[in-house]
C-alpha cells in the first residue's frame, strides 16, 4: 500500500494520470519558487530605486547612473525621459501634448513590465482548475476497474475490491497535491503583483507630475 506499490499495481491509464499529476506539481513548484524570488527581488530592488531617486538632485545623472537596472521602475523612468526629450527638443513645445504622451507611455510601459512578471501564472491557475478533475478521472476509472474484477473473480471480498480503489484514491490524491499549492500561489502571487503594479503607476504619476512641473518652465 506504498505510494510506489500503488503507482505499480495500477493500469497503464491510472499510471497515465498519476504522471501527469507529478509533472504538473513538478512544474507548479518550478513557477513558485522562481516566481517568488523574482517578486521579492523587483519588490525590495523598486523600493530603493524610488527612494534614491526622490532623493536625486538631477535626474538625467540619476538615469545614466541607474536608469540600466533590470526593474520595472527603471523601465518606466527610461520611457518617461525618452518621450521628454522627443517632446521638448523643438523650438515650440507642445505642452498638453507632451502630458498627454508622457502619460500613455509610461503606463503602457508599467503594463508591459506587469504582463511581463506575471508571465506563466496563468499555468498555476490552470493546474490548480484542472488537477482536481484529472485525478478525479483517475478516481473514476480505478473504481471502474474495481468493479470489473469484482465481476471477473465473481467474489465480494475486500481482498479484490481494495487494490483497485486504493489506487483511485491515490490519484485523487496526487490531484490534490498538484492543485492545492497551485490555487494558493497564483492568490499570493496576484496580490504581490497586484502591490507591484499599484507601486508602478504611483512612480509614474509622480514622475509625471515632476515633468509636468519643468513644462512650465520650458518654452
Amino acid at each position: 500500500m506504498s505510494p510506489v506499490a500503488l503507482f505499480l499495481q495500477a493500469d497503464i491509464v491510472v499510471k497515465t494520470v498519476m504522471i501527469g499529476l507529478v509533472l504538473a506539481s513538478i512544474w507548479t513548484w518550478a513557477i513558485i519558487i522562481g516566481h517568488a524570488l523574482r517578486i521579492r527581488r523587483v519588490s525590495a530592488g523598486a523600493e530603493k530605486f524610488e527612494r534614491d531617486f526622490w532623493k536625486a538632485e538631477d535626474i538625467d545623472s540619476f538615469y545614466e547612473a541607474r536608469g540600466r537596472e533590470e526593474l520595472p521602475t527603471a523601465k518606466v523612468l527610461g520611457a518617461g525621459l525618452a518621450e521628454w526629450r522627443r517632446s521638448t527638443s523643438g523650438s515650440r513645445i507642445d505642452r498638453e501634448g507632451t502630458r498627454s504622451r508622457l502619460a500613455t507611455v509610461m503606463q503602457s510601459m508599467a503594463s508591459a513590465e506587469i504582463d511581463t512578471l506575471a508571465a506563466r501564472l496563468n499555468i498555476l491557475a490552470t493546474i490548480g482548475s484542472v488537477a482536481p478533475f484529472v485525478g478525479l478521472f483517475g478516481t473514476v476509472w480505478g473504481i471502474m476497474r474495481s468493479f470489473t474484477d469484482i465481476a471477473g473473480a465473481n467474489n465480494t471480498s475486500l481482498a479484490v475490491v481494495a487494490p483497485g480503489i486504493a489506487e483511485a484514491l491515490f490519484a485523487t490524491a496526487l490531484g490534490l497535491f498538484a492543485a492545492i499549492p497551485a490555487v494558493i500561489a497564483y492568490n499570493r502571487m496576484s496580490f504581490g503583483i497586484n502591490r507591484i503594479e499599484a507601486r508602478l503607476l504611483r512612480f509614474a504619476d509622480g514622475f509625471h507630475a515632476t515633468l509636468s512641473r519643468e513644462l512650465e518652465h520650458e518654452g
